[in-house]
């Protein structure tokens, strides 16, 4: 990259407006102005101003905004953008209403760093080459009314640390491929269309500290190997169709939050826990468990939320904590649960 021209940042976010762009010791090139003003026609928020300062000549260094109270922006991503070639990064995040396809010359920016496009109505599907960006790391888009399939060429962004695609339409499978981005640190894919099986290259992402697949159709069970991912804290699968046993690895793992919630998992709670089990959720209710709750969970270190309900459990629930400080609601509607908080067995 020329030593004179470093990089252009646009940023969006609601609460906050800026145009960044780093130009050394010379003002905006005339086409990168161009190209801005170009962008900037597809706009229109027209209540809080913020590109009021967007006049003069030096789009580089006089170009911001500020926005004090929360607005509402629609148009569209202009495809101008793609003429800044020395764009890092795009935020356009949570402005309710910027409408339309993402460009698929977007994937033509080497020097793009991350993409935030959060809580907008973006449609279309994500760009088939989304795998040219090779210096990307973050990749959110959350909460918009994307379709289709996750790309095949995502596997080659290897500098990936945040992958956001919640809240959207996306169908097909989860790509295995996934488990090639090493670098990888966020997951997070509830709330679209997905099936198929969860991929056992997903437990092999060794940063992986969040993974959320909730509200999908994802099928099949739960790989044993997630129990042995050392720094995954966040394991969320609710409301999927998810079949078979808990693996007794997860209760002991690094995992501190775990919901499988809202599945056909059956067979028993694993008598698993120990020393070493902390939980600040652990959501098993609305499945097809039998059997008790075994007596090793009391022996856990931290439960700070437990709910067993709506299974098929049966016997007396365990005295002592976490069992102290819960309600009835974490273990109602199962076949015959007795004990604190429920009524005395045997009555």
């Amino acid at each position: 990259m020329d030593a004179k021209k470093k990089a252009i940042t646009v940023v969006f976010c609601n609460a906050v407006v800026l145009l960044l762009a780093t130009v050394a010791a010379q003002a905006c090139l005339p086409s990168d102005r161009a190209a801005l003003l170009e962008f900037r026609s597809h706009l229109n928020e027209p209540y809080i101003g913020v590109f009021n300062s967007w006049k003069g000549q030096d789009c580089c260094h006089g170009w911001y905004g500020r926005a004090k109270r929360k607005g509402v922006m629609t148009g569209s991503i202009s495809p101008a953008i793609c003429k800044l070639t020395q764009l890092s990064g795009v935020t356009l995040s949570d402005w309710e209403g910027i409408s339309g396809a993402i460009p698929a010359c977007i994937t033509n920016l080497p020097a793009m760093r991350h993409v935030d496009l959060v809580g907008n109505k973006i449609s279309g599907v994500i760009p088939a080459n989304i795998g040219n960006l090779a210096k990307l790391t973050v990749l959110n888009l959350a909460d918009n009314q994307i379709s289709g399939a996750i790309p095949a060429s995502i596997a080659r962004l290897t500098s990936l640390t945040h992958l956001d695609l919640r809240n959207n339409g996306l169908t097909g499978v989860i790509p295995v491929y996934i488990g090639r981005l090493k670098m990888l640190s966020r997951v997070l894919l509830s709330g679209n269309k997905l099936s198929g099986q969860i991929p056992e290259s997903l437990t092999r992402i060794y940063r992986l500290a969040d993974l959320e697949l909730s509200m999908n159709r994802i099928t099949g069970p739960i790989p044993p190997s997630f129990g042995r991912m050392s720094v995954l804290a966040t394991l969320n699968l609710d409301g999927n169709l998810i079949s078979g046993e808990i693996p007794g690895s997860l209760m002991t793992s690094s995992i501190s939050n775990l919901n499988l919630s809202g599945n056909f998992i059956s067979g028993k709670i694993p008598n698993a826990f120990g020393p070493r089990s902390y939980f600040t959720v652990l959501d098993l209710s609305n499945n097809r468990l039998e059997g008790v709750i075994p007596e090793s969970i009391t022996t856990a270190s931290f439960i700070g939320h437990l709910d067993v309900s709506h299974n098929q459990l049966c016997g007396k629930i365990p005295a002592g904590s976490p069992f102290d400080h819960l309600d009835a609601t974490s273990f109602g509607y199962n076949r015959c649960l007795c004990g604190t908080p429920l009524g005395d067995c045997g009555k």
